[in-house]
């Protein structure tokens, strides 16, 4: 590790949680991120996978969930992470 980048992990932990978490989420966007990949792609991907979920539907092969039960499962995660 080079002493600028030790440098700048220590100025990151100065950050309040919040600002770390956007810092980290900012950098694993920036490696995550494939150049090449235009917007068409991402658009054919979004396509595929839509798709997808709609054949299982229509085949009765997707596990579907009625909406109150899964509003009631989010808000059991969202409470989990505050605890």
């Amino acid at each position: 590790m080079t002493p600028e980048l030790a440098a700048y992990i220590e100025a990151g932990k100065a950050l309040d949680t919040d600002e770390r978490l956007e810092v980290a989420h900012q950098l694993l966007l920036s490696v995550d991120r494939d150049p090449d990949a235009g917007q068409a792609d991402v658009d054919t991907a979004w396509d595929e996978v839509v798709g997808g979920r709609v054949t299982e539907i229509m085949h009765g092969t997707a596990p579907l969930v009625d909406g109150r039960e899964a509003h009631a499962r989010v808000r059991a995660e969202i409470d989990a992470l505050r605890e």
